[in-house]
């Protein structure tokens, strides 16, 4: 996720982009930059007067704002970016804005072009020049390529060659007042003022300029000029759109509406599962080569030891599920912080993964510091290009969330469960621990997992209800298990971190052996309890924690008709299949922490003690 800010019109632009840049940083932080058109306004008919300026920095926005501060750098006509690095490391050389060979074109982009390696090839073969590691580079020198004096005819050729996601805006020194853009999968809208017209990632860029907004929709291209807005659909056909009005005030803007940022990144999940899938699993087709692993050393893997912390670890206990039932690769997981002060055996045939959000957590990078000293090799799962653990690991698969502002892991959460479902399935492919029909089936309701998450979260008003009428109990008993014992684990943490309750997450079959001492009438127990092979005896555990006076909360899944019979409050979640309830259940549990968390009034996005990233012991 990145965020793009472009103006044209009659005031200058720099300070209207460095303003919307600070807007948008929450959708990138990693580095900045601009391009504007220099030159005498009202002079198209003569190119030569203008050029573009392009001025961009690694890091924060305020390292930008001040290099511009001493430079002469300003006009009617340019666009802004704020990047969080999906290809390429976050360097000044690969933020953003990107040109063509000749300075002549120059492009923002939000998204993920997933050919671009062969259309890199294929440019080179005809004389262009890449300096970057970046796959946006590509876009100015196709606009480059396609350009015959209209850039919008060039941008709408584009948008048919590239495969992925992208909002792009771009500027020509040959066009000096006018901007083109266009929207495959990634938002884009336009801003409409008496002063000049907008293009932005969201609504708070631009909202201190104007309230009339235009959303631009897929496989639209659309032009702008200091007076007028042109939206063309796919065909080329000019469509017309009247703008809407909002009536947000800046933060509330920030937040999209929410009132928090964890409630909008809870929201955000179907697209952040979207996107970490695409270029990964499209019509049924898996690509997993990012993996480094020839199909031989597959065959030959004889462990996998997965290490993280905090959330991350819940996500790697559901990926040994998944890896061993369809692999069948024996899989370990451990804390980071306790596997680094060991002295591990390494097998010669061993996989080692890191799951880690941030790349930062220092127990991680210890533990695999500790691997690779010992000749093994390292596969790092992260959110973040750049990280320590990405430029330490052998290979990188990257998690495609976008930034996470709230403290608590949510939606890069549920993006690094998608990792390790793609992962298991792929190694099963690779090594024939899975059949055919069943991978196929598996494969098709994985694809479908974006859409069922956004069904739960249609009803979040129900967990609202159940959040508004328990959240004065003071010990909570998050059990589950199987698939459901992950769910009930991150359940019992994130209630911790946000509402600073007492919760803990057990496995259901060892209420036994002593927290079932723990209930009575003060204990609220949420069961992570779908129709699913182990259903029997957690209808069983429920009913044994309901002789003892406690408060019952079941999250079930299918056509379950008999919990509600113990239950107090259920909450169902789409039927699936058995290995996908453990995400499914996630997305309730979520919800669930943060209302009872802002009926106690606690700061959600920033908990006490506790920072994004554990970067000390």
């Amino acid at each position: 996720m990145c965020g793009i800010i472009a103006y044209v019109g009659r005031k200058k632009c720099k300070n209207i982009l460095l303003g919307g840049l600070k807007r948008l940083e929450y959708r990138g932080y990693d580095s900045s930059g601009i391009a504007i058109i220099t030159g005498e306004m009202g002079n198209p008919g003569h190119p030569g007067n203008h050029k573009i300026r392009i001025v961009k920095e690694a890091g924060k926005i305020n390292i930008l704002e001040n290099k511009l501060d001493n430079l002469d750098v300003d006009g009617n006509c340019g666009i802004g970016h704020t990047r969080w690095a999906t290809h390429g490391r976050p360097t000044g050389l690969n933020a953003h804005p990107h040109e063509a060979d000749n300075g002549g074109i120059a492009v923002v982009h939000n998204g993920i072009i997933e050919n671009y390696a062969e259309l890199k090839e294929e440019l080179e073969k005809e004389g262009h020049r890449f300096i970057s590691e970046t796959d946006t580079e590509v876009i100015p020198h196709l606009l480059e390529k396609y350009n015959k004096g209209d850039l919008l005819e060039a941008m709408q050729k584009v948008i048919k060659k590239i495969k992925g996601s992208g909002a792009i805006v771009a500027i020509s020194k040959n066009n000096p007042e006018e901007l083109v853009g266009a929207r495959v999968f990634s938002p884009l809208i336009a801003g409409v003022s008496e002063d000049g017209n907008f293009l932005a990632s969201d609504i708070p860029a631009v909202l201190e300029y104007t309230d009339n907004f235009i959303v631009i929709n897929d496989f639209e291209t659309v032009r702008l000029t200091g007076e007028r807005v042109e939206i063309y659909n796919r065909d080329g056909k000019l469509v017309k759109r009247k703008p809407f009005k909002v009536d947000w005030d800046i933060i509330s803007a920030e937040k999209g509406g929410y009132e928090d940022f964890m409630l909008k990144e809870i929201f955000e999940q179907p697209y952040g599962v979207k996107e970490t899938m695409r270029g990964r699993l499209t019509d049924g087709r898996l690509n997993f080569d990012e993996l480094n692993l020839t199909p031989e050393q597959i065959k030959n893997l004889e462990k996998i030891q997965i290490i993280a912390c905090g959330s991350s670890y819940h996500a790697a206990l559901i990926g040994k599920q998944v890896i061993e039932k369809w692999a069948r690769i024996p899989v370990e997981v451990d804390f980071s912080s306790e596997y680094r002060y060991r002295n591990p055996l390494i097998g010669r045939n061993c996989l080692f993964i890191a799951i880690t959000q941030s790349g930062e957590t220092v127990d991680t990078l210890a533990a695999i510091r500790g691997v690779k000293s010992k000749g093994a090799g390292l596969v790092a799962v992260t959110n973040v290009v750049g990280s320590s653990v990405a430029r330490e690991a052998d290979s990188v698969i990257y998690t495609h969330a976008g930034p996470e502002i709230g403290v608590c892991a949510t939606k890069t959460f549920t993006a690094q469960i998608i990792i390790m479902y793609l992962m298991g399935l792929y190694l099963a492919r690779v090594n024939g621990g899975i059949k055919k029909g069943e991978f196929e089936k598996l494969i098709d309701e994985l694809e479908a997992i974006p859409d069922r998450i956004q069904t739960v979260l249609n009803e979040a008003d129900k967990i609202k209800r159940i959040a508004d009428e328990t959240y004065k109990y003071t010990c909570f008993l998050f059990m589950g298990r199987i698939f459901g014992l992950p769910a009930a684990l991150e359940g019992a943490l994130k209630l911790k971190e946000i509402s600073y309750i007492h919760a803990e997450g057990y496995p259901a079959g060892e209420m036994k052996h002593g927290p079932i001492a723990l209930t009575d009438e003060k204990t609220l127990v949420v069961g992570i309890m779908p129709v699913d092979s182990v259903y029997d005896k957690m209808l069983s555990n429920i009913q044994e924690v309901k002789a003892r006076k406690a408060t019952i909360f079941s999250i079930i899944g299918g056509n379950d008709k008999k919990t509600k019979k113990y239950a107090d409050y259920v909450f169902r979640v789409p039927e699936t299949f058995e290995e996908f309830y453990a995400i499914l259940t996630i997305i309730p549990i979520q919800l669930y922490s943060y209302y009872i968390a802002k009926n106690l009034d606690r700061n959600v996005d920033q908990p006490r003690n506790l920072a994004k990233s554990v970067t000390v012991e």
